[in-house]
């Protein structure tokens, strides 16, 4: 399930009232399905969200957090893959690794923290780290499930500031660090990375596939075009926003600064042009144009200095070449490639890593 999903899932779980359990990956040792700083949910009636396996460990995972619930504390638990005997267990994991999770009660009286926060950071556009106490200093500083949701701020509580050179370096490094700190304190300090941002300019019926691909990966899509019948024609419920605009004031009228990613698709060549002139200076991680290459060069020229600063920075034609020849294959070309290129990937096949 995707992170937007989990987000979902634990707002509709929460109007219930009922406890639930955040599970959390905090150390893993060779091959394993989910790494540190994965997070699952699990409901008071054993229904969970999110994998941290391939299906197989979660019904475990379920019966341990029954008894999270019913004593209040946390529980760390260790799952040993190595052993080519899982086969004869009927577990079948083949995953050759080793998996530790942590889990925390989640309750209605305490306002279902730590998750509250953790998805609040997860919708806003300012990346957090999570600090997460696995095992205490043997103290009442910090005993095991205390978590502390850093945004480069000062911490309420004076015992929690211990926590914040870890965060600090979690941050630095961009990937979750699990580590025992001089005063015995186990913790996990894992980044949260808030749910990416999609701006799709352009309300074609192309656009339908790649708004709802998007929206399946979790992220947050905004359509925008100029045309009321495009948008009324058009199949965009699963955006969180579709709007009507006028692209001279684009800029204004969506912020493009807030997206991760902005994709240009209008198929109306001054349309087009009008919004790459406002998206000159628009540090997107990923940029792009549909059409042919001597279109993207063509509109880059017609924008003289504006189009000079979009140099190397937009791509077009867009998307990983698997094919495509339909509006659905060109949307999974187009995304394969943002996501990629937002992940900082490769967009290789993993074969040929072997």
């Amino acid at each position: 399930m995707s992170t937007r999903g989990l987000i979902r899932t634990f707002e509709r779980w929460r109007r219930s009232g009922e406890p639930m359990v955040l599970a959390t990956v905090y150390e893993t040792i060779g091959s394993t399905y989910s790494k540190a700083g994965h997070r699952i949910l699990i409901a008071a009636n054993g229904d969970y969200q999110g994998l941290v396996s391939g299906g197989c460990l979660e019904g475990d995972l379920a019966e341990r957090a029954r008894s999270v619930m019913e004593s209040g504390e946390p529980l760390a638990i260790s799952f040993d893959m190595r052993d080519e005997a899982d086969d004869l267990w009927g577990l079948g994991v083949g995953c050759n690794g080793l998996i530790r999770v942590f889990l925390q009660p989640l309750t209605e009286a305490e306002d279902y923290q730590p998750f509250s926060d953790i998805a609040r950071g997860l919708l806003e556009a300012t990346p957090a780290v999570v600090a997460t106490v696995i095992a205490g200093d043997g103290g009442d500083g910090l005993p095991p499930g205390t978590t502390l949701v850093w945004n480069g701020g000062e911490p309420q509580s004076g015992s929690q500031q211990r926590l914040v050179p870890g965060c600090r370096d979690a941050r630095a490094a961009g990937s979750a660090m699990y580590r025992r700190e001089s005063d015995g304190a186990a913790v996990l300090y894992a980044p949260i990375k808030p749910v990416r941002r999609l701006l799709v300019l352009g309300a074609g019926l192309d656009a339908v596939p790649v708004v709802n691909m998007a929206a399946e990966l979790g992220w947050r899509v905004t359509v925008a075009d100029h045309r009321p019948a495009y948008l009324e024609k058009g199949e965009f419920d699963a955006a969180e926003d579709a709007r009507l605009i006028d692209p001279g004031r684009m800029s204004r009228e969506v912020e493009p600064d807030r997206f991760d990613a902005i994709i240009v698709m209008s198929h109306h060549l001054m349309t087009d042009q009008a919004y790459l002139e406002q998206l000159a200076d628009v540090q997107a991680g990923y940029l792009g144009v549909l059409g042919p290459k001597d279109r993207r060069e063509r509109l880059l020229s017609a924008l003289g200095a504006a189009g000079e600063r979009l140099q190397g920075r937009l791509k077009g034609p867009v998307g990983l070449d698997i094919g495509a020849d339909d509006p659905e294959s060109i949307a999974l070309s187009l995304l394969a490639e943002m996501h990629a290129v937002l992940a900082g990937a490769s967009g290789k096949t993993l074969t040929a890593a072997d």
